[in-house]
This record gives structure tokens, sequence and C-alpha cells, in this order.
């Protein structure tokens, strides 16, 4: 097995989703999960494509988010579209990928990025709530490259 199959267990994939459901909840913004073995381009440019792949920016308000992890890279990235990095603190993006970190390196895969992702789901709370007629627009599984 590569560490990417090894990387989550159906159980710790299920609680993602739940996660990605939970912080989509109350707001009209879109979050994705994406994993990959590595990247054989830079991990920002590898990134944007996958973020271009998933149709992250194909929302309605511009505000997708994608966590985009190279797993035998051991590379993270979390992108969001223009419309909530428009709106959120410069630092956001970092701190939020320091959490997830910071959880990687005690082996918790699952908690770093269910915490990520409901960090995320915050902010788009706070600056793109939920109204009446919000559809989901993407898909909430995490995909796999």
């Amino acid at each position: 097995m590569s560490k990417l199959e090894d990387f989550l267990t159906a159980a710790e994939e299920a609680a993602i989703i739940q996660a990605i459901r939970t912080a989509e909840k109350n707001t009209s913004g879109e979050i994705r999960v994406h994993l990959e073995a590595h990247s054989n381009i830079d991990v920002f440019d590898r990134a944007a494509e996958v973020f271009d792949f998933l149709h992250m920016d194909n929302t309605k308000q511009s505000n997708g988010v994608l966590i985009y992890v190279a797993v035998e890279d051991r590379n993270l990235v979390i992108m969001g579209d223009s419309g909530i990095n428009d709106v959120v603190a410069p630092n956001f993006w970092e701190s939020t990928k320091d959490i997830i970190i910071s959880h990687f390196k005690k082996g918790a895969m699952e908690q770093g990025l269910v915490e990520g992702i409901l960090k995320a789901g915050e902010q788009l709370k706070q600056h793109f709530p939920h109204k009446k007629g919000d559809i989901n627009e993407l898909p909430d599984e995490i995909s796999v490259g």
C-alpha cells in the first residue's frame, strides 16, 4: 500500500466528510479536500490546477476553499477563491494550515483536517451566511488524484 492509501481510514474519511457538511450547513461557501500521493510541479501550482479541475471557482459567490494535501511530499496548501480571500484576515489561511500541520505532526490526520475544515467554515459562515435558497454547489466527498 502507498502512503496515500494509508493516510485515512474509511471511518476517518467519513468524519472529514461530516465536518465538511457541518461547516457548510450555515454558509453558502464550499469546502473540498483533495488528496494525492505527490505533486510533480510546485505544490501551489498543483493546488491551483486541482482548484480549477474541481470547479472550485464556479461557486456563485466565489467562496470555495480547497484543502490540498500531497501526502508523500508532506505538503499542504489551503486555497480560497477571490470572494473569501478578499474578506479573511491576511494570515487566516496560514493560521489554519498551522493548526492542521500541528495535528499531522502527531499523526492525527483526521483531527487536523476536521479542525481546519471547521475553522474555514466559521469564516465562511461569518462572511457568507446561509440564505434561503442556497444550494450545495459542489460535492462534499474527498477527491483523490
